[in-house]
């Protein structure tokens, strides 16, 4: 079986640390990211099979980075989950174009279903 990809952009060290174990130890290839403005070169570079973005990243924002991805064509089918704090992440969600949403402080659990979900790996 080959192994999924996931790109995860998050400013915070712990949360990437966090992340990039759970998925790691579930099988999946991690790379992460601290900035988010050169998104299409990292997309590009490992071809992500699913991306975690973070709102609140520099240099342009996860709506922003999110919004920069779909409107790729040769990267807009990546699909994309949102995590953030923020109250409204929903409407965030939608603006950036993101294909579903965490809250943070996230249940592990959820996001690893949204993940395997959107990966093609749901259902044990």
């Amino acid at each position: 079986m080959n192994s999924r990809k996931i790109l995860i952009f998050d400013d915070d060290a712990t949360i990437l640390e966090v992340l990039g174990i759970i998925f790691d130890e579930a099988g999946y290839e991690v790379k992460i990211s601290e900035t988010s403005h050169d998104i299409l070169e990292k997309v590009s570079a490992f071809r992500p099979d699913v991306i975690l973005m973070d709102n609140w990243i520099p240099d342009i924002g996860g709506v922003e980075a999110t919004r920069l991805l779909k409107s790729s064509e040769e990267f807009s089918n990546v699909p994309v989950i949102y995590i953030t704090a923020n109250n409204d992440i929903a409407a965030l969600a939608e603006e950036a174009g993101a294909d579903d949403y965490v809250a943070k402080p996230f249940d592990i659990d959820e996001l690893e279903t949204k993940v395997a979900a959107l990966t093609g790996q749901g259902g044990e």
